[in-house]
């Protein structure tokens, strides 16, 4: 679909969002509604069986969700719906930012000057909220193709840690830095307050295409008192062989809980302290790769980031800062590169 603009301006081109031709990533497919897109990390069919409108809710939110095509377009003119109080939209070109901006709420046409030579121009949707679109448009160009990415795909679970709650953007969360750092095609799947090992995301890891999975669990189990010393480890080793049971090569990262200073031995409502947690977390895994699980890892929250040191990372005893984010990103890779052989 092509527009014409006034006289003496280049034409707009116009695509679905959902055309192959832009290149997305971190996405599961695509919901219509009201001439409008919505790209999903998590398969919608059975979000019902969680029994949470919470995590359904989250479940929509595109975290991770980027497109990226290499072009010389001059601009880049997005028509999005989006909901109020989310984080921003950004976008690279050549890994550069060059515009960042919040959308919402409703529709409106965003038009971003891009830099009108061949460049590598990657979208990341706000990761806070349903953002959907309706057109994306590409204008003065001669040169379009998809990114095609290579790298191993990385998919990243876990709690709001790993979904991200203050980032300068959307591809500033320490899993989108790492990712963008390594050449790793992330597929985001944290929902902030609800990692509570759901077998419906057990399932979706178990049949995502993967070289590399992890698994960041235990800070929502401690704070909502969700398990038991009882029924945690079981938990932990029946979501893992799940995942398993769709990758029997693949490594799996568990990321037990990192420290939080005001929640390391304070008993929850369920009798368990922050680092009860970690144990039980340990504990199950090790019970794994003695059974014969040589591709399980287990990453101790406290060996990535000392306790010592959690106070000038977090915002506010649990969430990284921006600045955290990117300090995280570096903190956490050293553990995953030798799993990858990188």
């Amino acid at each position: 679909m092509t527009g014409t603009g006034a006289a003496g301006e280049p034409r707009v081109r116009w695509f679905d969002p959902a055309d192959e031709r832009l290149g997305w990533d971190g996405v599961c497919g695509f919901e219509r509604a009201g001439g409008t897109v919505l790209p999903l990390r998590m398969p919608q069919e059975r979000i019902a069986t969680t029994l949470s409108e919470d995590f359904g809710r989250l479940a929509a939110l595109p975290a991770g969700a980027r497109f990226a095509v290499r072009t010389d377009a001059a601009r880049l003119l997005l028509d999005v719906d989006a909901e109020a109080g989310g984080a921003p939209l950004d976008v690279l070109a050549d890994g550069v930012l060059v515009h960042r901006r919040r959308p919402g709420p409703g529709r409106e046409r965003i038009d971003i000057a891009l830099p009108g030579v061949p460049a590598e121009v990657e979208v990341w949707l706000p990761h806070l909220s349903r953002t959907r679109l309706a057109a994306v448009g590409l204008s003065g160009h001669r040169l379009l193709a998809p990114v095609r990415r290579a790298g191993p795909r990385w998919a990243a679970y876990g709690s709001s840690l790993t979904h991200a709650m203050f980032p300068h953007g959307p591809s500033e969360s320490w899993t989108a830095l790492l990712a963008r750092r390594r050449g790793w095609r992330l597929r985001n799947l944290g929902f902030a307050g609800q990692a509570y090992l759901d077998p419906l995301v057990a399932r979706v890891l178990r049949d995502t295409p993967a070289e590399l999975i992890t698994l960041e669990i235990g800070t929502n189990a401690y704070l909502k008192s969700a398990f038991t010393a009882r029924s945690w480890g079981p938990a932990v080793g029946g979501f893992v062989e799940t995942v398993r049971d769709g990758h029997p090569d693949t490594p799996i990262a568990v990321i037990a809980a990192l420290p939080s200073a005001p929640r390391e031995h304070v008993r929850n409502a369920a009798g368990l302290t922050l680092a009860d947690v970690r144990e039980l977390t340990g504990a199950a895994v090790r019970v794994l790769q003695r059974l014969g699980d040589r591709r399980l890892h287990l990453v101790d929250g406290r060996d990535v980031l000392p306790l010592a040191e959690a106070d000038g990372l977090y915002a506010d005893g649990l969430h990284p800062t921006p600045a955290g984010e990117h300090r995280l990103a570096g903190l956490v890779e050293p553990f995953l590169l030798p799993l990858l052989g990188d």
